[in-house]
Parts: C-alpha cells; structure tokens; sequence
C-alpha cells in the first residue's frame, strides 16, 4: 500500500522560510516522480513543483526562484523536499505531495497524494 505523509508545515511571517518533507512508502517504481501541490480555500489545486528520477525539476512561475523541490531516492522510502524561501501570503495554503509513475517530470496527473499539511503565512 502506497501511503505519502507530510510534515513541515506551521506558521511563518512574511519573508521567512519553511521545509516541508514528504515520506513515500510502499512505492515501487524506477520511474516516477514526486511533486507538491497546494490549495488555498476557495482556490483551485495548484501544482507547485515536481521532479522525476532523473533529477530534472518543473516549478511554477509563482513560486519560481523562491521554492526549491528536491528528493532522496537513496533510502527505502523516497522522501521529497520542498524548501520555500521568501514567503508570501499568498502563499498560503494546504500543501499536498503527490507521487506516481512517470517517463519526464510533470506537474498533473498524480495517482497517489499525501493528507496535506497546513502552511500560513502572516503579513
């Protein structure tokens, strides 16, 4: 059974940084990618960054040069990084990891997620 599980989220002033980690156990697969997405209240799911097995990454442009997504494959169990930077208000938002089997990095079309963890940020 593939289970996701987040951690890293809380409560940051504007300007200040967060690291949300997300462990992904009961996977098997040489080829996938791990991805975060958020969603504010109100808003639709936001794909905000991915990375595939060969390292190569997508972020979005709202988030690009603030949010950095990195993995460790090394372990058992994958666990994906993203390291925010500079945060905004707007930025704001449950965020959710994703994982699923995939040939090239992308940013839609995940089987698996994660609960979610909660990032808020005060201005």
């Amino acid at each position: 059974q593939v289970r996701l599980v987040e951690s890293g989220g809380g409560s940051v002033q504007a300007g200040g940084s967060l690291k949300l980690s997300c462990e992904v156990s009961g996977y098997v697969s040489s080829r996938n990618c791990l991805a975060w997405f958020r969603q504010a209240p109100g808003k639709e799911r936001e794909g905000v960054a991915a990375i595939d097995s060969d390292g190569r990454t997508m972020v979005a442009d709202s988030v690009k040069g603030r949010f950095t997504i990195s993995a460790d494959t090394a372990k058992s169990n994958s666990t994906s990084y993203l390291q925010m930077n500079s945060l905004k208000p707007e930025d704001t938002a449950m965020y959710f990891c994703a994982a699923d089997i995939c040939s090239t990095v992308r940013l839609y079309e995940y089987d698996y997620w994660g609960q979610g963890t909660q990032v808020t940020v005060s201005s």
